[in-house]
């Protein structure tokens, strides 16, 4: 257990610094038309590649990110990237950035989301924010007006994992999304 403990201290301290530094990267997931086959967009994914260990598993360092109160530095970092980069491809492509629901308990992840857009002069509507359901159980209300202020902002929303929490249908009608992406439990079977 001591070894443990130590070993997770060590994890703590090495993803830290991998934030600190801009250890992590960006790699992006195509998101193919089924009507035209054509890559309409990308997911923006944050990786880490430890120097001793390599690479880590997101489900390994996003929830200890967020026990150490990093997270939304991690997340101002994929912002960054994803839509400095997204510049660079052909008009109609737009990316998507995950974010997490500690982002959404103030306002601070729209000044977070303007902020991105201009430091990258990307246009909002190539942009997507995805939104967890555990963030919009956290505080429907709250989390509600800050997806209205992002959709103000021009940004599409799109709700992920749906299914994963113990929400029902009947409030996705209440939220202005674009989209929502079903957790692959409910399709597995």
């Amino acid at each position: 257990m001591d070894q443990a403990f130590r070993n997770r201290q060590v994890m703590k301290a090495d993803l830290r610094h991998a934030v600190e530094t801009r250890g992590l990267r960006v790699v992006y997931q195509p998101i193919v038309s089924m009507e035209t086959m054509r890559i309409a967009s990308c997911e923006a994914l944050c990786r880490w590649e430890h120097p001793e260990i390599g690479p880590i598993s997101p489900a390994v360092f996003i929830p200890l990110a967020e026990e150490m109160g990093i997270v939304s530095e991690i997340s101002t970092f994929m912002l960054e990237a994803a839509t400095a980069e997204c510049t660079k491809w052909p008009e109609p492509i737009s990316v998507s950035v995950n974010l997490s629901a500690k982002d959404f308990r103030n306002d601070g992840v729209i000044v977070k989301v303007r902020r991105a857009l201009e430091k990258s002069g990307l246009a909002p509507h190539r942009l997507e924010i995805e939104v967890t359901e555990t963030a919009l159980l956290d505080d429907k209300s709250q989390t509600g007006t800050y997806i209205e202020q992002l959709k103000a902002l021009g940004v599409r929303i799109a709700l992920d994992d749906f299914g994963t929490g113990y929400s029902s249908l009947s409030y996705l009608h209440t939220l202005p999304l674009d989209k929502v992406k079903i957790d692959r439990s409910f399709l597995i079977d």
